[in-house]
């Protein structure tokens, strides 16, 4: 057997010993690969698959199908089944070695950079009961105040947007913000609506960055309310954020930051959302006494959410949450799924940073 023969295998094991060196020293992984060789990654992609019409997943699919087609083909040759074996167990460590070194090198080694957190000196903890509350008023007062400027009366905003301008803006807004959160924007990334409309949904999922052809997609089912900070979540992960709450958390910043309402409204709508969780949690009757004051319109619009996620019952919504868990840890995200929920506290550390 030729060494040639264990190519990717090979090539898939040293570069996971070349991520073990990145995560013992982020600093020069951030200077060497996410503010370096994934900047220009950035740009050949934007340039190339980036500015197709249709989401370029399709390439993906298409080459694997193409290989397990080839895979058969070769498989059907070997006489034996010791033979057939061998081959089937050389394939998959390739095919496995291959997967490896294409998502690390296209994204993957982001999960060893120096996190938003750290690079920010955010002073990350639980919060407690009279600053989840605190909080709360404040982004209920700015929710009302900027649903003023939307509309006038308490029916749910619930007008469809035209979706390519509102990528564009959403993009826009990324790119003049990112300099506060110390991140650097590069090339033109995407967020493409992904079909058959309500699948990704049914998953239990809003959106997703795939790595190997450096979009992120999102369910056209989408609530109109979900979609501009789902983009700007998106978004995060493909200027090189892989943390779920860091990535929220700059989708909140770009929405807060901004001067397009329709964004900032939304942003602080996925935040109240987190804060009357954590709220309902930590005193249910404050919880309730609270909520019966709540805007008539910010109610509807909320519901007007949960009316249209009803539309598209789940399927497999613990499978995907359990591999989606899974990956996460292994990539390090100590708090897996969980790490969805920390908004509420990194959104507090932020404040408190800016207001000393």
């Amino acid at each position: 057997m030729k060494l040639k023969d264990w190519f990717w295998a090979i090539l898939g094991l040293i570069f996971l010993g070349i991520r073990y060196l990145a995560s013992l020293f982020p600093e020069v992984t951030d200077r060497i690969y996410s503010e370096g060789i994934f900047l220009w990654i950035r740009q050949i992609i934007d340039q190339t698959l980036g500015r197709l019409p249709f989401p370029s997943v399709y390439f993906f699919w298409i080459s694997v199908i193409l290989v397990l087609i080839y895979f058969i083909r070769q498989l059907g040759t070997r006489s034996t089944l010791r033979h057939k074996l061998g081959y089937t167990f050389r394939a998959t460590l390739n095919g496995t070695g291959a997967l490896v070194f294409f998502f690390l090198v296209l994204w993957g080694f982001n999960y060893q950079r120096v996190p938003v957190v750290e690079k920010l000196g955010l002073d990350i903890r639980p919060l407690e009961l009279e600053e989840v509350k605190e909080e709360l008023l404040e982004t209920e007062s700015e929710l009302n105040r900027l649903r003023a400027m939307i509309k006038s009366d308490t029916t749910a905003i619930d007008d469809p947007w035209d979706y390519p301008e509102l990528e564009a803006d959403v993009r826009k807004e990324l790119e003049n913000q990112l300099h506060l959160l110390e991140l650097i924007y590069a090339g033109r990334p995407r967020t493409k609506q992904f079909p058959p409309t309500g699948l990704m949904r049914r998953l239990g999922i809003l959106g997703i960055y795939w790595p190997f052809t450096g979009e992120s997609y999102i369910d056209a089912a989408l609530h109109p309310l979900e979609k501009p900070f789902t983009i700007a979540h998106e978004l995060s992960h493909s200027v090189g954020v892989t943390d779920e709450g860091e990535a929220n958390f700059v989708a909140w910043v770009v929405g807060s930051e901004s001067d397009n309402v329709y964004l900032n409204y939304a942003s602080q709508l996925r935040l109240i959302l987190y804060l009357m969780r954590d709220f309902s949690r930590m005193d249910s009757e404050g919880y309730s006494d609270w909520v019966k004051d709540l805007n008539r319109g910010i109610v509807n619009d909320i519901l007007s959410i949960r009316a249209n996620a009803d539309k598209y019952p789940p399927i497999a919504l613990e499978f995907s949450r359990a591999a989606n868990n899974v990956f996460l840890k292994t990539q390090g995200v100590k708090e897996g799924v969980k790490s969805y929920q920390q908004m509420p506290i990194l959104v507090y550390a932020w404040k408190s940073r800016n207001s000393q």
